[in-house]
């Protein structure tokens, strides 16, 4: 039997921190994706304030599944 995956890109955010912008991410994604196998963080970005305090995090990461 063959095995076919698909991967997808997400962009996910967080106020608490890097893997709760992840966890969230797939969270949300395992909602309408089933069989998800893993994921690559390829980016990570946080928004600032004025004063230079991190007020969000925010990463991008491709997710794979396998499919169907």
């Amino acid at each position: 039997m063959t095995t076919v995956a698909k991967v997808i890109e997400v962009s996910s955010s967080s106020e608490k921190g890097i893997e709760d912008a992840v966890q969230s991410g797939l969270s949300k994604v395992a909602t309408s994706v089933k069989n998800i196998r893993g994921a690559w963080v390829n980016e990570i970005k946080c928004v600032t304030s004025p004063d230079g305090r991190i007020t969000e995090w925010r990463v991008n990461m491709r997710v794979n599944f396998i499919v169907d």
